[in-house]
């Protein structure tokens, strides 16, 4: 893992130093090993475990490139890593989002644009308590990616979109429906769309940090 480890470094300083861009191809195997010292077997595994984090495209026949190294791209693993996690390190991960998600909602608060809000509302108008868990978490992802991607700042979106847990948000739907607190968390939903409507960035982030603790209370105390 030492020489497996040395050889992803030294690619990735390649990247970070210019010398590889997003989109390049990377040399020949035999010559890129030679270039950094490395042995060719060491090179293959650094190729693979950059791959699978999204940072290299391996192409069958083609060759080896560099990704785009978008945001959202680098940080999919993050959602899988999120998904895999015991119940401690979800609701860490949910602290987390608490922090974040109002910073994301209020700045969301002077750039969303009116189709934007009225396709969430067309959205949100058929939910009721008599909703299945399905269509809510359905929703309620939806309904925060794209208020989050309004935000303006790619990286801070891909963040919260890596750390959305669908399996935990249908945890949290499903613990509403038993408390018979669904119609709360909806107009929840509905108070920070109407702030956004409003232009009113510190009334979205006030309305997304009281839904996101009560998210995150209800999921503490959910078994």
């Amino acid at each position: 893992m030492a020489v497996t480890d040395k050889a992803i470094g030294k690619i990735r300083g390649m990247i970070v130093s210019g010398a590889l861009g997003p989109g390049d191809r990377l040399p020949k195997e035999s010559v890129l090993a030679g270039e950094l010292g490395l042995s060719r077997s060491s090179l293959r595994e650094a190729v693979r475990a950059l791959s699978l984090v999204r940072v290299l495209d391996v192409r069958q026949g083609d060759g080896t490139y560099v990704t785009s190294l978008d945001p959202g791209l680098l940080l999919e693993a993050l959602g899988s890593i999120v998904e895999l996690q015991r119940d401690d390190a979800v609701l860490d991960c949910l602290a987390v989002r608490r922090i974040l998600e109002p910073a994301a909602t209020a700045l969301a608060g002077s750039r969303i644009g009116e189709s934007e809000l009225d396709s969430l509302q067309a959205q949100l108008e058929p939910l009721s308590e008599s909703s299945t868990v399905e269509q809510l978490v359905e929703a309620d992802l939806e309904f925060h990616r794209r208020t989050n991607a309004a935000c303006g700042n790619p990286v801070l979106h891909s963040l919260l979109d890596a750390l959305a847990a669908p399996a935990t948000r249908a945890r949290v739907w499903r613990g509403l429906a038993r408390e018979r607190a669904v119609g709360r968390a909806l107009d929840e939903h509905r108070q920070i769309l109407a702030a956004l409507r409003d232009g009113d960035a510190e009334a979205a982030r006030s309305w997304s940090t009281v839904h996101l603790a009560g998210v995150e209370r209800r999921l503490r105390s959910t078994p």
